[in-house]
């Protein structure tokens, strides 16, 4: 990147700007601004494609953006590994038609939300709708572990419920993973895939809208973790 000329360095703390930075490390003030930081190279030149960058924030004198010191990008950190810049970014509100959807009934570690998004990603499951109580898109590991996936896909949260019902009448096929469920493969040429939580799979009022229930074979362990089963799952119902 070019240097560019500094004009203004941010030092204090008391700062309106640096305040406002630091309260979207807090998922309250992101949901309230709609607006998340990123960082890390890959993961700004994704948001850039996209165009959701809306500031670029640094301490290196030869990156363009509103410069500030060190300490105080130090303080903005979201991770051990230190990034001389970072990202303000709005919330990705993009709209993507797909027949592969992607449910989360109430998917609660951030690091394998961010792998759902990824797989989904990676195998054409476009859009990804999240229940309430599901981690938060915009958590610093979510976004780590997707690895730039979050602006390649829709990504909704609400009522898991209703949006389920939503889709079954645009005639998806709701397919939950469950371990009681059957092997035998199946194609579709709408289908929704819906993954449970960590510890207690599907809620019982998922359950009772799908459709059919599949399980993976394994050999020697009784279940995988949710983001390895969703990744299998996704790619054998990939968009080819």
């Amino acid at each position: 990147m070019l240097k560019k000329e500094v004009t203004i360095l941010i030092t204090s703390k008391q700062n309106s700007k640096f305040k406002y930075w630091m309260k979207l490390k807090i998922k309250k003030y992101r949901d309230e601004y709609r607006q998340f930081l990123v960082f890390g190279e890959h993961q700004i030149e994704k948001a850039k494609q996209s165009g959701l960058i809306e500031e670029m924030v640094t301490s290196n004198e030869n990156v363009t953006g509103t410069l500030i010191s060190i300490d105080l990008m130090k303080d903005l950190q979201l991770a051990e590994t230190y990034f001389d810049t970072l990202a303000v970014c709005k919330f990705n509100d993009q709209k993507m038609k797909s027949s592969r959807v992607l449910f989360l009934d109430d998917i609660q570690d951030p690091d394998n939300l961010g792998a759902l998004i990824r797989s989904a990603a990676a195998f054409g499951f476009h859009q990804v709708i999240t229940s309430h109580k599901s981690a938060d898109f915009y958590n610093e590991k979510t976004i780590r572990a997707a690895k730039g996936s979050i602006f390649d896909v829709e990504l909704s949260r609400g009522p898991i419920v209703d949006y389920i019902k939503q889709y079954k009448a645009l005639g998806f096929k709701i397919i939950g993973a469950d371990a009681h469920g059957t092997k035998q493969h199946i194609s579709y040429d709408q289908l929704g895939l819906v993954l449970g939580n960590e510890g207690h799979g599907l809620s019982s009022e998922v359950k009772a809208l799908c459709d059919a229930f599949y399980t993976i074979d394994t050999m020697k362990v009784e279940s995988l973790n949710v983001s390895v089963a969703g990744g299998i799952l996704m790619h054998q119902w990939r968009l080819s």
